[in-house]
């Protein structure tokens, strides 16, 4: 994949306004989350650690992430303009490829800074609030929290390549994270499998047969699968 492609890629995705928005959304989610929950530790009386307060964001900020894992193919797709792609870039296989570094890279830059900015919330207003913060646990959680979130925004990516819509995809990869994964977590011990669970011991670390290690590379698992089913569709079948 020539940087040409990449670069034509992330130009049409640079213009692209609900990819802005998706990036403010998951900004300002971290932001509103971690803010409240120093609040609420002000009201408390108690301490606060700024790792946890970030983490605490992490099942909310995966929202605006998955919408901005389904845009960049999904968008393509709801207007026809995948058609227009293919002709400008007839190599499938280099055209899909383009598109998933670029979203891999936008993916990436919204998660750095979700949860940046909720670090940033937590510090600052843990002090206008003067809530003490205990000593920072395992900050490696907070990198970890970042792979996690680019790992559900990967998995959104192809789901959106392997559906084609962008409204399907989405409502899949939501079902699936927000409402399946939790319930599922309830009912069965098997639903540590899930790509979420799995990937989740990146900054969770809680499960007692899957590691910081084990875990994400179950949700690799889940990506590469079905990333396979849509670069085989995306492929072999017209546009």
């Amino acid at each position: 994949m020539g940087t040409r492609g990449l670069a034509a890629e992330l130009d049409k995705l640079r213009t692209l306004p609900a990819i802005g928005f998706a990036i403010v959304g998951a900004v300002l989610t971290g932001v509103v989350i971690a803010g409240a929950l120093v609040a609420s530790a002000a009201a408390a009386g108690t301490p606060a650690s700024v790792v946890e307060i970030v983490l605490a964001a992490v099942p909310f900020v995966q929202v605006p992430i998955i919408v901005l894992g389904v845009l960049p193919a999904g968008q393509e797709y709801d207007g026809r303009q995948i058609a227009t792609t293919l002709v400008a870039m007839p190599d499938r296989a280099r055209a899909l490829a383009g598109k998933t570094m670029a979203a891999t890279a936008v993916v990436g830059l919204g998660t750095a800074l979700s949860v940046g900015a909720a670090l940033t919330t937590g510090v600052i207003a843990a002090g206008v609030a003067e809530v003490t913060l205990t000593s920072a646990t395992a900050p490696w959680r907070l990198a970890g929290a970042v792979g996690y979130l680019t790992i559900i925004g990967l998995l959104a990516h192809v789901v959106a390549v392997a559906l084609r819509q962008l409204v399907p995809a989405l409502v899949a990869t939501l079902a699936l994270i927000v409402v399946i994964s939790p319930l599922s977590a309830g009912l069965t011990e098997h639903a540590r499998w899930l790509p979420d669970r799995a990937a989740s011991q990146l900054y969770a670390d809680t499960d007692a047969l899957l590691t910081t290690a084990t875990g994400p590379l179950g949700a690799l698992a889940w990506i590469a699968a079905i990333g396979t089913l849509a670069a085989v569709r995306f492929i072999r079948l017209d546009p």
